[in-house]
């Protein structure tokens, strides 16, 4: 699961700065005319979501793709998603020269001095959470659900996408509540994840082998968003308890921190806080983890308000909330609904006996409806999105159905070690 490393072309291509096909640089392409197409990818999280649509424009030789990295505090981790697609970036700067046919992105900040049509994606489930306090595109304003607020869609008073991509219907009245003048742009076409997620939970078996588990073995799958209200600022209470109460032999830990922390802490620093578990056992999924593959392989995950323990409900894992903040939490979410139901992390009582009680619980019928929160459009994300894309690209679609793939199974993780490390 950890990518392969490449150096990163930070160098204008042929092409990049004028319509491509046309102006002095153009004796270099071999295929000219295409339609451009600029993939924006501001951290980690945001370009592994833009991933997602890459096979639904593949092998399609009118259309060019270019990469750049957006302006953002969690910059670092962007570099790993184009190391991992062998993308060649263009720098920002040179990107803002350019005229594109279609922009993709799954953030908001300087969307707006690129040019061409933006379709922007969600980064999440379920629009989870509220803005920041601290948010300064928009200081003192009320918090509004995160990226459906007017900071986030406008700018001098005008819509900025062309075309907002929504995973839910519901989201449409949230909408109307917090931007209604982005209602006109916004389509309704499902999640990604979700579909991937849903197609690839009869691969669950094969998961499990590569990651490790022997037979009769047990995942425990410990999640965690970023910012305060995150389970990792429980951390250093959770991992000895998960240590010293579970039987190794019958469970396996593994802990999955979201890539905003490891940007904006570093590699190391994350690492470091987390070394004495791993070297007791636990094992630490790196930054660049398919998170989907450990979710599927789970049996339960102790989670927080992130989007993994949201889609957890589309799989076989128990969950349980080490944390929940719910004053970040936008009420009206699957997440706060999911916080009603599944049971919370006590200290007063033993893991094992919490973990048997949110299995004996587990409540099948109610995670099924939150899932359904998720997206109105199950397994329709490829179809809706690839229509959506080509008719901003004004271009005819391939003649055979959109689909993606079902998530690849690692190679074998022959590499954990007796102390749970999965190499990088």
């Amino acid at each position: 699961m950890a990518v392969e490393s490449r150096a990163i072309s930070t160098r204008p291509l042929p092409g990049s700065g004028v319509r491509s096909g046309s102006g002095h640089d153009a004796q270099w392409l071999t295929l000219t005319d295409c339609k451009r197409v600029l993939v924006v990818v501001h951290t980690e999280v945001y370009g592994s979501r833009l991933r997602d649509l890459l096979p639904l424009l593949e092998s399609d030789l009118r259309i060019q793709i270019h990469f750049t990295i957006a302006p953002h505090a969690f910059n670092a981790g962007a570099e790993r998603v184009l190391r991992a697609l062998g993308g060649t970036a263009l720098p920002w700067e040179v990107a803002l020269r350019g005229e594109f046919d279609l922009v993709l992105a799954a953030g908001s900040q300087g969307v707006h001095r690129l040019r061409g049509p933006l379709l922007r994606m969600p980064h999440g489930a379920g629009h989870i959470k509220l803005s920041r306090l601290t948010d300064d595109r928009d200081p003192g304003a009320p918090r509004t659900v995160g990226e459906l607020g007017r900071q986030y869609l406008t700018r001098h008073g005008k819509v900025v996408p062309r075309a907002l991509a929504l995973a839910h219907r519901e989201e449409l009245a949230t909408l109307a509540r917090t931007c209604p003048e982005a209602l006109p742009v916004s389509v309704v076409v499902g999640d990604a994840c979700h579909d991937r997620l849903v197609a690839s939970l009869p691969l669950r078996g094969r998961y499990r082998t590569a990651l490790g588990l022997r037979r009769g073995q047990r995942l425990v799958l410990v999640s965690s968003t970023w910012g305060l209200g995150s389970s990792f600022n429980r951390l250093d209470a959770l991992l000895p308890r998960l240590l010293t109460e579970l039987d190794p032999a019958r469970h396996r830990v593994a802990v999955l921190v979201h890539p905003n922390v490891w940007s904006c802490h570093g590699d190391w620093q994350v690492r470091s806080w987390l070394a004495a578990a791993q070297r007791r056992g636990i094992v630490v999924l790196p930054p660049d983890t398919d998170w989907r593959v450990p979710l599927i392989a789970a049996d339960w995950v102790i989670g927080d308000h992130g989007s993994v323990t949201l889609y957890a409900t589309l799989t076989r894992a128990a969950v349980l909330l080490a944390r929940f903040p719910a004053t970040d939490v936008n009420p009206d979410s699957p997440a706060a609904e999911l916080a009603r139901i599944a049971p919370a992390l006590s200290p007063a009582h033993p893991l094992g006996e919490q973990l048997a009680y949110a299995r004996a619980e587990y409540p099948a019928a109610e995670y099924e409806r939150i899932g359904r929160r998720i997206s109105s459009e199950p397994g329709r994300f490829a179809r809706n999105t690839r229509k959506l894309m080509y008719r901003l690209l004004g271009l005819g679609e391939p003649a055979h159905a959109a689909s993606l793939p079902p998530l690849p199974v690692p190679a074998p993780l022959a590499g954990v070690t007796a102390t749970g490390e999965i190499p990088a």
